[in-house]
């Protein structure tokens, strides 16, 4: 009698492990892990981008979200060792902004092969083994920039284009978008395109550069809201502020409230809350098998002081 009583205890028991076996200690079930690896975290952009995701995921009790980050954005070094960490967490999915593709993709496609959805956001790559890009038709914003500075210059004058780190997709798309809204100006010369690596103090010392080079400059298209807010510091050292033409990427409030000031001409909108909110969205998505859209374009816009305090709400 004493071993019936013994199985059926030990039976119970083995019924109520097996019953906790997805649940932790709090007996509530396991999260599902989404992380999101950016560029940086030292800037408004970035900041920006982390909030909108954090939004998303608290309409989604059943994840646990982490949004993780080189210290700058030319440690690409460190992302591809955030991102290892990461598959030997077997964490549920990855949203990355890639620093660098030819760095970053080999260990995106390890992501790939431990069944790890992998979404891009922000920086597109032409890695087929992403589910999603998420993030702004760069292309389309250069050319919005371009076509601005086209009609305030009258189709003549000389530009100049500071842009972020050489090969990375996002940047690129800005400037060739840039240079095919000139292309249809003839009168209209790019005199200089240099990097400054997304970095304020970096984009002051190449605006300096650029002026001492090409004292008559008329413009100058500026790939990202940090740069541009270098770009400026430069720009009003030489007296120019109001005189030279200044367009920025992002539309960070800092920048909007410049544009406001007239430090700044125009500034091209991203909508980083968005591309956060979505990565999110899609991840959840992902992990529960559903189908995500292979391209969701989180919108662009043209901000000038006509229109920036809606940009500052």
């Amino acid at each position: 009698m004493r071993n019936k009583r013994f199985i059926s205890f030990a039976v119970i028991c083995l019924m109520g492990l097996l019953m906790l076996g997805g649940c932790d200690r709090s007996g509530s079930t396991r999260k599902q892990q989404i992380v999101i690896v950016t560029k940086a975290l030292d800037s408004e952009f970035w900041q920006t981008l982390k909030n909108g995701a954090e939004e998303a995921a608290r309409q989604h009790p059943e994840i646990e979200l982490s949004v993780l980050a080189p210290e700058r954005e030319i440690n690409i070094d460190q992302q591809v060792s955030i991102l290892e960490d990461q598959i030997l967490k077997k964490v549920s999915a990855l949203a990355v902004v890639p620093g660098g593709v030819a760095e970053v993709t080999p260990v995106l496609e390890k992501a790939r092969a431990a069944g790890i959805p992998v979404l891009i956001v922000d920086n597109d790559t032409p890695w087929p083994g992403k589910l999603s890009y998420i993030g702004t038709d760069n292309h389309v914003g250069g050319k919005l920039a371009g076509d601005y500075i086209v009609k305030t210059l009258g189709g003549k004058g000389k530009v100049a284009i500071i842009r972020g780190i050489l090969g990375v997709s996002s940047h690129e798309g800005r400037v060739a978008g840039f240079q095919e809204a000139l292309a249809q100006a003839p009168g209209i010369q790019i005199v200089t395109i240099q990097p400054a690596n997304s970095e304020r103090a970096l984009a002051l010392t190449v605006m300096e550069n650029i002026l001492t080079s090409n004292p008559d400059l008329n413009a100058v298209f500026v790939t990202s809201d940090q740069m541009a807010l270098g770009a400026i510091e430069g720009v009003a050292a030489r007296n120019l502020t109001g005189k030279l033409i200044v367009v920025g990427f992002d539309a960070g409030k800092e920048a909007v409230r410049a544009v406001k000031a007239g430090a700044i001409n125009a500034v091209i909108a991203q909508f980083p809350a968005n591309m956060g909110k979505e990565a999110v969205e899609a991840a959840v998505k992902a992990i529960q098998g559903q189908p995500v859209e292979k391209v969701i374009d989180t919108g662009t816009a043209l901000v000038t002081k006509d229109n920036a305090d809606e940009f500052l709400k």
